[in-house]
């Protein structure tokens, strides 16, 4: 079924107010009738044309309103969506020049440069090995934030237990959360079952846990747990870690928005992860808000639907 665009709304609302008000009027002659009458007057027949004729009249005109007020809408939106695809591909630009003249600096002077030492080269080669896993992890979280935005209805749904999931999640990130001395406070139902995309699940967690990981600072601790409603989740993922100023919650979810934009780019970030957390969110069915406690760290609190 076709969804009615606000000015079909608004006519049909207007529309409907009006007819109900002549009806009444009409029927009950100005309210002074005790009960349903026939018109016996020419008066009345007179009337109900007249309320028939202004009607149509005011139909026609609230039409052509209305629809114009939906063209105004479509534009508003289309310069909206062109606006904020000029800043994604102004962003996307930006964000590729760094590791791809990383790669082309590290790989041109190994081949110009005659006396460069072996050791000297292996270092190099790390270094464009880095940066060529730094810009794979971009174009990937492009491509997700792509398909969520284009291809909703490509997006697969199975069966996840989110425990089992980010019980994974939990022993591929053990090594660095031992490094930054780190503590992971698990506290998942063992059942906890919804009907999803297991990679776009797997996103919201992994992220959440990278950047924790990234920015919550050394030896600090990671809580994750979850409520049971009637049709969805309630997760709860916090840290104690140093947090953000409260001026950056409002944009922490928009794409390439960075705190620190040096230090995110030196941890690998790329910038998209939070916002492929809120987008991968949405599309379950959920919302998600974020908070700095008085206690300290970051807290996000989301839900994911049960069934969609």
């Amino acid at each position: 079924m076709k969804k009615l665009s606000e000015g079909q709304k608004m006519w049909l609302s207007v529309m409907a107010v009006y007819l109900a008000y002549a009806t009444i009027f009409i029927v009950f002659e100005d309210y002074d009738r005790k009960f349903i009458m026939p018109f016996n007057e020419v008066s009345d027949w007179h009337l109900l044309l007249f309320s028939l004729i202004v009607m149509a009249g005011l139909g026609f005109l609230l039409f052509r309103y209305a629809k114009r007020m939906d063209e105004r809408i479509s534009r508003e939106q289309a310069e909206k969506e062109n606006r904020m695809r000029r800043e994604l591909t102004q962003n996307i630009a930006h964000e590729l020049k760094t590791p791809v003249a990383s790669i082309l600096g590290y790989t041109d002077t190994i081949l110009e440069s005659q006396n460069i030492t072996e050791e000297v080269k292996h270092q190099f080669i790390i270094r464009t090995n880095a940066q060529a896993h730094r810009l794979a992890t971009l174009l990937q979280d492009i491509s997700t934030l792509n398909r969520m935005d284009y291809a909703k209805d490509l997006i697969t749904k199975e069966r996840v237990n989110i425990a089992i999931l980010f019980a994974d999640i939990a022993q591929e990130t053990a090594i660095a959360l031992e490094h930054r001395q780190m503590t992971l406070r698990n506290y998942l139902p063992q059942d906890i079952i919804v009907q999803g995309n297991y990679s776009l699940l797997y996103s919201i967690f992994r992220n959440l846990m990278d950047n924790a990981i990234n920015y919550a600072g050394q030896g600090t601790t990671i809580e994750i747990s979850a409520q049971q409603r009637p049709d969805f989740w309630q997760f709860t993922f916090r840290d104690n870690g140093i947090g953000i100023p409260a001026e950056h919650l409002p944009r922490i979810f928009e794409r390439f928005y960075r705190i620190d934009k040096g230090r995110s780019r030196d941890m690998g970030g790329t910038g998209l992860g939070l916002s492929i957390v809120k987008n991968a969110v949405v599309l379950h069915g959920g919302n998600i808000t974020v908070s700095t406690p008085e206690t300290g760290g970051l807290t996000f609190e989301f839900s994911i639907q049960k069934k969609q």
